[in-house]
């Protein structure tokens, strides 16, 4: 990776919505948003690679990776002087972990390890996979789902990051993740 890159400090809350392609996280992340009136950062991963679909036909690749980790934590630290309390992101590092470990044999370029590993989120939320897989340009593990779900959940447990897992229809999942947000709100 070109430059060390540095998530800012803050006492906002960084709540992730993780797990699988098509589980529901940026409907939620827009929700949760909503409710706690704040804000939510996007996947620049999607933006991204949609451009690359449309202006290439083209798929992501391990060159990728350093710089959708790179988009997606600048728009993050964007957001977070923004941010009420709590903050929601729809995707991070740990998610373009999985990815690459799940996309390419098992390998994860050794900085987005260590990225994963250093950089602080408060709550993840893992989607389950309990809802229609829906087929888009960058979506391609439609007969994956449990084993990518599984490897999502393992990586939390390895990493011993706090979570809670979702599933559902939408309004479960939402008062689920409320349920489990608001403690941490007393806190701060």
């Amino acid at each position: 990776m070109e430059k060390d890159l540095r998530q800012n400090t803050s006492h906002i809350l960084r709540v992730v919505l993780y797990g699988p392609e098509s589980t529901g996280k940026t409907t939620l992340a827009k929700a949760l948003a909503k409710h706690y009136q704040t804000q939510w950062v996007k996947e620049f991963a999607r933006d991204y690679l949609q451009n690359k679909w449309e202006e290439q036909q083209a798929v992501c690749t391990l060159e990728d990776l350093p710089i959708i980790v790179a988009g997606q934590l600048e728009l993050e630290n964007q957001k977070l002087d923004k941010a009420n309390k709590v903050m929601f992101c729809d995707t991070n590092v740990v998610v373009t972990r999985v990815w690459s470990e799940t996309h390419f044999d098992g390998y994860c370029h050794p900085e987005i390890l260590a990225y994963s590993e250093k950089w602080s989120y408060d709550l993840y939320l893992l989607t389950g996979i309990d809802i229609p897989w829906v087929k888009d340009d960058l979506r391609d593990r439609p007969d994956d789902r449990q084993s990518m779900f599984d490897h999502f959940k393992s990586t939390l447990d390895k990493l011993q990051k706090n979570y809670v897992v979702l599933d559902g229809n939408q309004d479960l999942r939402l008062n689920r993740a409320m349920a489990s947000i608001d403690p941490l709100l007393k806190k701060v």
